[in-house]
Parts: structure tokens; C-alpha cells; sequence
């Protein structure tokens, strides 16, 4: 699946190589590479791949799961359709409240007590679930874990989840996309380890300025 995975976002272009003008998260870390997962939404079978994917990671690893939650924004549509897939119920979280109407962080129905899969589309440095993971768990949820698309592996979204006592099955991750890029021509094979080196180690930018 792993390899299956990283062909398929290879394939449609949702994985940016970008040493020369480096993308910028919202953790505030320079990166060569970008993966934009909501790319996978337009493409009928790589969505096939990913929802069905993440329909398996749920099933073999949160058997008792009974509520899908998503991510907002990226993780809505891929939690709605693994929802509908396993038959459960479906909602999403906002990092931020809304300011009007009901004035919601959680959106659709959630009982107290029920067990909850997060699905999110990436995980770097995992601030970004690990918020979402305690607005649930504030709102009496038992969080069984998280599924995700692609993870970058870093140390540090590691460790967040380690000590969050969060576990987290992605679909693919860094290191096989990486491989599987210099194997099918998208980057030279010498890349590969400065790739790694990047994941490694964020704050290390000496991959800047040298061309994938």
C-alpha cells in the first residue's frame, strides 16, 4: 500500500519539489517538498486508492471505532468518505470556533463516551491533529488514534504523539515517496539522502539552493 500510495500522488503531481524556493508551513519550517493531498479528491481512482486505504487502516487497526471525525479542511472530504465506506458516523473539527450562529468546534453529532478515529491528510510535526485530538477528547470523546494519508516521519510530530499517548497508521510516508521518486526519474537517486536529511533534521536548511 505504502508504494501503491506514492505512485499514485507522484503520478498526479500532489508531491512538490521545491529546493530553490521553499515552501513555508504554518509551523513556520522551510521545506524542499510540499504534498498536497486535496489533489487526490480530483482524481477518481487515486481516490479510490486513498479512501479505501483508509478504510482498512481503520478497520484493522480501530475495530470499535463509531464516529469519523476529519480534520478542517483538508481532512473533511476523506473522513466523510471513509465514514460512508465503513458505514459510521461522520463529522469534523475546527481548530478555531466559529463566531457565529452556534458557534461550534465540532460539527455533526458526537455523544460523550464514543470512541473516535481522526482522519487527517498529512502529519509533519502533528500540532495541527494533536488540537483537534483534545478538543474531542474536552468534549468526552475516547480517541482511539489517528489515520492520515502521508506522514513526513519527523521526530517531532514523533514524539507529540508518543506523548500524547496518540497512535497514527498513514496510508504512505516520506521515505517511500522519496525512494519511489528517484526510482520512477522525478529526482536524482543522490536526492534521496539529503531528502532524508531534510527530515531528519528541519532546522539543518543546506539542502537550500542545490537543485532536485
Amino acid at each position: 500500500m505504502k508504494e501503491q500510495i506514492a505512485r499514485d500522488l507522484l503520478k498526479i503531481g500532489a508531491v512538490f519539489f521545491r529546493p530553490d524556493e521553499p515552501f513555508t508551513w504554518a509551523s513556520g519550517i522551510q521545506s524542499p517538498v510540499y504534498c498536497d493531498n486535496r489533489l487526490t479528491l480530483s482524481s477518481p481512482q487515486v481516490r479510490s486508492h486513498v479512501e479505501s486505504g483508509l478504510e482498512k487502516l481503520v478497520r484493522v487497526h480501530y475495530p470499535e471505532a463509531q464516529v469519523i471525525m476529519g480534520t478542517s479542511t483538508a481532512g473533511i472530504a476523506h473522513a466523510a468518505i471513509t465514514a460512508h465506506l465503513l458505514g459510521l458516523s461522520m463529522g469534523y473539527v475546527r481548530t478555531g470556533a466559529k463566531d457565529h450562529g452556534r458557534r461550534n468546534q465540532i460539527e455533526g453529532r458526537l455523544e460523550p463516551g464514543q470512541k473516535v478515529v481522526v482522519v487527517e491528510d498529512l502529519i509533519s510535526t502533528a500540532g495541527s491533529v494533536l488540537e483537534v485530538v483534545e478538543i474531542l477528547r474536552e468534549a468526552g470523546a475516547e480517541v482511539l488514534g489517528v489515520v492520515s494519508i502521508f506522514t513526513y516521519g519527523m521526530r517531532k510530530g514523533l514524539d507529540r504523539l508518543k506523548k500524547a499517548g496518540v497512535t497514527n497508521y498513514s496510508l504512505t510516508d516520506f521515505d517511500t515517496i522519496a525512494r519511489i521518486a528517484a526510482e520512477e526519474g522525478y529526482i536524482r537517486p543522490e536526492d534521496v539522502r539529503r531528502l532524508i536529511a531534510f527530515r531528519d533534521n528541519p532546522n539543518d536548511e543546506s539542502w537550500k539552493g542545490a537543485a532536485l
